[in-house]
């Protein structure tokens, strides 16, 4: 986004606002503006947000939102190795007394997150946006942690919380409502959602969430032909995004597979989904995810498995997220150390003890045939699937394995329930061929 406007309250003071408004404690007009435009980089999904964060930091190295910022990003990229980074940013801002209240808040957000405490940092965004509705930040990092704690109805209620706050003049507003319809469809307003997608996508056909919620309707309504159009007609937009163009490419491949056209999906497994070197989070659980439900469908997938697992195996000391664990578990065939709880903390440790580690057990047995123990594993824990975080479509993955499992022991009675469970939200769902499950 460009066109922003600051004014210095003093020369004293040093204080500045962002285009929205809001103030921000800084050296010089030229740290807030850099620090504006790499929050809306952010935003935006551009690939280098941390370009304009560094002139930031560079104009005024203490300056507080800029720590933040920095902190925050490293918790982002989902690697267990910059968290010592984020810790290094939250004590730089504790040993600075000069912070206003909302940079008090979200040096105080950035803390919880660094103890692993993710609700407590989602009390604290919340807390931010009682008080300042347009900040955009707190929204979309809310968003970003209660995706990732199942917390559908707050993925949903924080942004429509801010829609009242911005009109369509607003910078933002398009983002906005691409936040807003994500949740919508996360918590099954399949109608409602696709309405704010569309008009998102009007204001902003760049904007990769906006496209993304409604390529998710499309999805758990069985809409392939529609979310092929879809994805592939607005690519030339999105696909300059960051990492997350090979989300929306794993979503195009996910439309393929769904309509039973195996070999396109796995055409584009190489050609777009894999990003090689590619060590971020999720875009690794696109690999691992898609690799796996063309292993449900019978596609021999050859060496793919030992690339996704080396990557995942050079990062996979510690555990950041349960839901990326679950997923590393299928590509290594075996539970990560990090899960265990020595490795974990806070609400992922947690999380653990609740589900994951029964997730990740289930899986490593269905990779390795055992279908009766991933079925034992699998089965007691499948309606608390969401405490993992992720999307419908996303878990869905868990809810097949479960499912293949039984078939291939024969359990017809559970893949029947099974069936009428996640037809809830997929009335329509397809299934490969092998998928035949016995009317009683």
């Amino acid at each position: 986004m460009t066109g922003a406007s600051f004014s210095v309250r003093s020369a004293d003071e040093a204080m500045q606002r962002d285009r929205l408004g809001l103030q921000l404690t800084a050296a010089n007009g030229e740290a807030a503006r850099a620090f504006d435009d790499a929050v809306w980089a952010y935003v935006g999904f551009s690939r280098e947000p941390g370009v304009p964060l560094k002139r930031a930091l560079q104009a005024d190295p203490a300056m507080p939102m800029a720590l933040c910022l920095q902190g925050y990003f490293m918790h982002l990229m989902g690697l267990p190795a910059l968290l010592a980074k984020a810790r290094s940013a939250h004590a730089s801002l504790e040993s600075n007394p000069g912070l206003n209240p909302r940079e008090r808040a979200h040096a105080a957000a950035l803390g919880a997150w660094c103890e692993g405490e993710l609700e407590r940092c989602c009390e604290i965004l919340d807390g931010i946006l009682r008080e300042q509705p347009r900040d955009f930040l707190a929204l979309k990092l809310a968003n970003y942690l209660y995706f990732y704690l199942g917390d559908a109805a707050n993925v949903r209620d924080g942004p429509a919380r801010a829609l009242p706050h911005w009109d369509q003049s607003t910078p933002g507003y398009g983002h906005l409502l691409a936040l807003h319809a994500f949740g919508l469809e996360e918590c099954g307003d399949y109608a409602a959602a696709e309405r704010a997608g569309r008009r998102a996508t009007e204001i902003n056909p760049a904007d990769p969430w906006a496209v993304h919620a409604v390529a998710h309707v499309m999805e758990m309504q069985e809409r392939s032909t529609e979310g092929v159009l879809w994805i592939e007609t607005l690519a030339p937009h999105w696909d300059t995004a960051n990492f997350f163009r090979y989300h929306l490419w794993w979503h195009l491949a996910l439309m393929h597979w769904g309509a039973g056209r195996f070999d396109e999906a796995l055409r584009l497994y190489d050609a777009r989904v894999w990003g090689e070197g590619s060590n971020e989070n999720l875009s690794l659980c696109n690999d691992i995810s898609l690799l796996a439900r063309l292993e449900l469908a019978g596609v021999d997938v050859g060496g793919r498995w030992d690339a996704v697992a080396k990557v995942v195996r050079e990062q996979s000391g510690s555990s950041v997220l349960a839901f990326a664990d679950a997923h590393y578990a299928l590509a290594l065939g075996s539970a990560p150390a990090a899960v265990g709880s020595a490795t974990s903390h806070g609400t992922t440790a947690r999380v653990h003890d609740m589900i994951g580690r029964a997730v990740c057990e289930g899986v490593v047995a269905w990779r390795g045939k055992d279908y009766r123990r991933a079925t034992e594993l699998l089965t007691p824990v499948r309606k608390d699937l969401w405490k993992l975080g992720g999307s419908h479509a996303q878990r869905d993955l868990f809810v097949l394995i479960l499912l293949d499992s039984a078939l291939q022991i024969g359990d017809q009675t559970l893949a029947r329930t099974l069936l009428t469970e996640r037809a809830i939200l997929r009335p329509d769902g397809r299934l490969p061929a092998q998928f035949t499950v016995a009317k009683e």
